[in-house]
């Protein structure tokens, strides 16, 4: 090989291991943007977010309402992002969710059940009451997972784990049906529950799932190497000298955590974190270690755009987050779907 061919190589090396440096300062960007975007828009349509924070009135809205509205959109599909990417990993699947384990259909009988004895609307203005649905959602889906490990005996079988977490989620889904139909004053609650919403998250949600992120995405990093081994199989995996019960249940806890974080601050919304590391690996080939970190980005630039978009679409009214992110990501996944046909 000459001289000119190995410079080419060397740039081309060079170019294709920026690349997901490159997305990551986008999405950073894409991000701030959709910030501020987000600071200005509300029952009117999108006004100027400068002009607001002159007049008292309204700079208390933007930061008391929309800016922890905005950010927690971001921190909740960046949860959401994560563990979809745990999940396509773990499982090797690229159609695997962050609710494959059952924990959606495990905080939705919680919230039924808290909303059965409460008698209030799940996003209740009342801290005490919010508190009360939110841990029963995060306890109801954390729950949900581990009855999905307790059916499928471990985690040594990502079959057996795959079909324990249909089973949970059906059996709990169809708990869920009854208790709404035995008191059907909760029905217009759990529908806004199962639409997700951003609308409730204040400051203190905001930093919950922000530091909670923030530590599944550390620990997910450190779990990178796991991912990547089992992307060449399991047997390649355990040539590779790499205790996979244990990593693999370390990457469970990861997975239950974000995800039950996010359903109970936000309810249930679709799509983000199947669609983010799609987009991702549209864009990028890389390894676990900055999938991770895109697909976290990416999940909370998708929930942060159609927030926005649920919020100016129809004002003063506004559309249910997860209808929007159910459109996008699945128009998206339909796209992806008919050019690989093609």
């Amino acid at each position: 090989m000459n001289t000119a061919a190995l410079h080419a190589l060397a740039a081309e090396r060079s170019r294709t291991a920026s690349r997901p440096l490159w997305l990551a300062l986008l999405l950073v960007l894409g991000g701030g943007l959709l910030a501020v975007v987000g600071l200005g828009v509300g029952s009117t349509g999108l006004e100027s977010v400068w002009q607001m924070l002159a007049d008292p009135v309204a700079a208390q809205i933007v930061w008391d309402i929309r800016a922890p509205r905005t950010a927690g959109a971001f921190a909740a599909g960046a949860l959401l992002g994560l563990a979809g990417a745990v999940a396509q990993g773990l499982f090797r699947n690229p159609l695997a969710d962050p609710f494959l384990l059952g924990s959606a259909s495990g905080a939705s009988l919680g919230v039924a059940l808290a909303l059965a004895g409460l008698g209030v609307s799940p996003f209740a203005t009342q801290w005490v009451v919010r508190l009360g649905l939110t841990s029963a959602a995060f306890v109801g889906a954390v729950l949900a997972v581990l009855l999905t490990l307790a059916l499928a005996r471990g985690v040594q079988h990502t079959l057996r784990l795959l079909l324990a977490g249909v089973v949970v989620g059906v059996v709990l889904g169809a708990l869920t049906s009854l208790v709404t139909l035995t008191t059907p004053d909760i029905l217009q609650a759990m529908q806004a529950f199962m639409l997700g919403s951003t609308g409730f998250v204040g400051w203190a949600s905001c930093w919950l799932m922000l530091g909670v992120g923030a530590v599944c995405l550390l620990l997910a990093g450190a779990l990178s190497r796991v991912l990547d081994g089992l992307a060449l199989g399991e047997a390649t995996a355990l040539s590779l000298g790499l205790p996979l019960a244990p990593l693999r249940a370390a990457l469970i806890v990861v997975l239950a955590l974000a995800t039950g974080t996010a359903v109970a601050q936000t309810g249930l919304i679709a799509f983000v974190g199947l669609a983010a590391p799609h987009l991702v690996r549209a864009v990028v080939k890389t390894t676990h270690a900055w999938l991770l970190l895109l697909a976290s980005l990416m999940g909370g630039v998708l929930l942060m755009l159609a927030d926005t978009m649920a919020r100016g679409l129809l004002a003063p009214q506004e559309l249910p987050v997860g209808v929007l992110t159910a459109v996008l990501g699945g128009g998206y996944l339909l796209w992806l779907m008919r050019r690989r046909v093609g």
